[in-house]
């Protein structure tokens, strides 16, 4: 047997677990394990507990595919959101950044992602179909296209449009306050606000 780095395969084992996760890397991962030794063991089960307990139990919502503790989300459960308008983001965490500007009383529908050929993703790689079967049968009005101002962001932007033409709905976009190349979830929140604020149409050339 090969010894362990940190004279312990326990903690190896831990370590090495948690660098899987985004931005930690094995100093950072040896760090935290570290941390949680120091702790009570209730604490790290807890923990422990917690992150089970999301993995089995959060769901995503069958309407907007936002996370979800039961079938539909708690926005689209809310009666007293905008029911005619629907918000479209790529990722769930552009929900909790769009959410977190409180300007949009509105729907979400999630994504999953953004078309990007050369990631060998497609439009039926996307819950593209499920929104425009939403703005037909629940009479959406209009549709904010709160995507990330990148190449990305702007092909799946346009070819929602033009899936969305023949619906009548309005299909408007952020302001460009959103700096070109930048994604969603790093932009300020008062300047997300205010784009949502001050939405304009989509058309066939967003420039």
């Amino acid at each position: 047997m090969l010894e362990s780095a940190y004279n312990s395969p326990l903690l190896e084992g831990a370590v090495a677990e948690l660098s899987k996760l985004p931005g930690i890397g094995r100093k950072t991962a040896l760090r935290l394990a570290l941390h949680l030794l120091r702790q009570p063991e209730d604490a790290a089960t807890s923990l422990g507990e917690a992150v089970i307990a999301m993995r089995k139990g959060v769901k995503y919502c069958r309407r907007c595919h936002n996370i979800s503790d039961s079938e539909l989300c708690e926005i689209c459960g809310n009666p007293a959101r905008d029911g005619e308008t629907v918000c479209v983001v790529e990722t769930v965490k552009d929900v909790i950044t769009v959410e977190a500007t409180h300007e949009h009383r509105g729907l979400y529908h999630v994504l999953g992602g953004l078309i990007s050929p050369l990631d060998g993703i497609g439009p039926s790689d996307l819950e593209i179909d499920s929104l425009v079967e939403r703005v037909k049968q629940e009479g959406i009005t209009e549709v904010i296209l709160a995507l990330s101002p990148t190449m990305e962001g702007d092909t799946t932007g346009y070819y929602i449009f033009r899936r969305l033409q023949p619906t009548g709905a309005k299909v408007t976009m952020l302001a460009r306050g959103v700096s070109i190349g930048s994604d969603l979830e790093y932009t300020d929140e008062l300047t997300l606000g205010r784009s949502i604020l001050n939405r304009i149409p989509f058309t066939d050339s967003p420039e």
